[in-house]
């Protein structure tokens, strides 16, 4: 398997193009597009590991990275900077990449579209709970136009993590189990501490039990611990375990109308749905950017379960900003391969779909923090929009 696989390359582009153009109103497709050279820096790919070295967004530098596992990638990602401030957006796909495409084409979109009705254009907290409230009743509605031709978008969802900069506060919402986590200068030392900014929903996490329970107080099997890991309604998805509490999707655990042939049956719950087992409502915290906040490492729970936060941290403080977000991911896949007592260089070999059994897709976003040009307010001109997108 180590030496004789070959890879199956997935092309995935990087579009750099305004934000006017960059925006599809589309549903489960994922758009193709080109990537365009310009300040932003160059596009590289490595194998499966597909990364933007360095590039420039209105509130400073960013590095952008992303490795897949799976047959077909289910991360996807966004960043647009421009006149409202900066956006970053990245979606953890699970039972398929239908939720994660969807959102990374209208989550951003919705929120455009909520903060141009206000006169001032700033984003707050409220805007982006009605952008995930938008976004999760079209998703909802395209499950239901297409139940007939593709019943299986009920069973697929998405963790998003969002994190938006307007006129220097720090909005962060996430569904699922993503996380932001922020490099801090501590002191005067120039000792930098990682300070995790998003609140995560996963079985695993007591608090997040006891708000299952406590939202199903007629349902034991609400939560099953097997074989020491907890799941909600003890739900196996292909190689995942269905662990997160909240989701944009998974329609099939929120109406009772889409938890019934012709899905699978192994989706299918034997008792009725009289109220969504996941919740589509982000935790959304609010951080007013300070000197001492020196940079933001988002990205998706494949990360996460290699590298500590303090690793990350320490990580992309020791090392220059360009390649930052690959460093990353190439850190997480050497623990990875360490782990089953491989070498990376064996890793690399492995075909997509079973290096799946060896790690996740894996999405990684730096975000750098120049508070001149935050506090300015400086905008990008022209606005940046770059996302991952399939192309077919």
């Amino acid at each position: 398997m180590l030496g004789g696989a070959l890879m199956n390359l997935l092309s995935l582009c990087w579009s750099n193009t305004t934000s006017e153009n960059s925006n599809s109103g589309g549903g489960g497709g994922g758009g193709a597009g080109s990537y365009s050279s310009s300040s932003n820096g160059a596009f590289g790919r490595d194998g499966l590991l597909w990364y933007h070295d360095v590039g420039r967004y209105g509130g400073g530098e960013f590095s952008m990275a992303v490795v897949q596992a799976n047959r077909v990638l289910e991360d996807q990602s966004r960043i647009e900077s421009g006149r409202f401030g900066t956006f970053v957006g990245v979606y953890d796909g699970h039972g398929g990449p239908d939720a994660a495409r969807y959102v990374c084409d209208n989550l951003f979109r919705h929120l455009q579209a909520i903060s141009a009705t206000e006169e001032n254009g700033v984003v707050t907290a409220d805007m982006i709970q009605r952008a995930f409230s938008e976004t999760e009743r079209g998703f909802t509605d395209l499950v239901s136009d297409k139940w007939n031709s593709q019943p299986h978008l009920a069973t697929v969802g998405t963790c998003c993590l969002v994190g938006v900069i307007s006129q220097q506060t720090l909005f962060i919402a996430s569904l699922g189990d993503s996380r932001v986590v922020l490099g801090k200068k501590v002191g005067s030392t120039g000792e930098i501490a990682a300070i995790p900014l998003s609140e995560e929903h996963n079985a695993n996490i007591a608090a997040v039990r006891q708000e299952l329970k406590a939202l199903h107080p007629n349902d034991p099997q609400i939560v099953v611990l097997k074989h020491g890991v907890w799941r909600v309604k003890g739900i196996i998805q292909v190689l995942s375990l269905m662990q997160i509490s909240r989701s944009i999707g998974d329609v099939y655990l929120k109406h009772q109308q889409f938890n019934r042939a012709p899905i699978n049956a192994k989706f299918r719950l034997p008792e009725p749905i009289d109220m969504p087992i996941l919740s589509a409502t982000p935790s959304i915290l609010t951080h007013p950017l300070h000197p001492n906040d020196s940079f933001l490492i988002f990205a998706s729970d494949g990360l996460w379960e290699h590298l500590s936060n303090e690793k990350a941290v320490d990580i992309v403080k020791s090392n220059p900003h360009s390649g930052s977000a690959k460093r990353l991911i190439k850190a997480a896949l050497q623990e990875a391969a360490k782990k089953r007592e491989m070498r990376y260089s064996d890793l690399r070999k492995i075909d997509k779909k079973v290096r799946r059994h060896f790690h996740d897709d894996i999405t990684v976003i730096v975000l750098f923090l120049n508070h001149d040009l935050i506090s300015k307010g400086v905008v990008q001109d022209p606005p940046l929009s770059i996302r991952s997108a399939l192309e077919h």
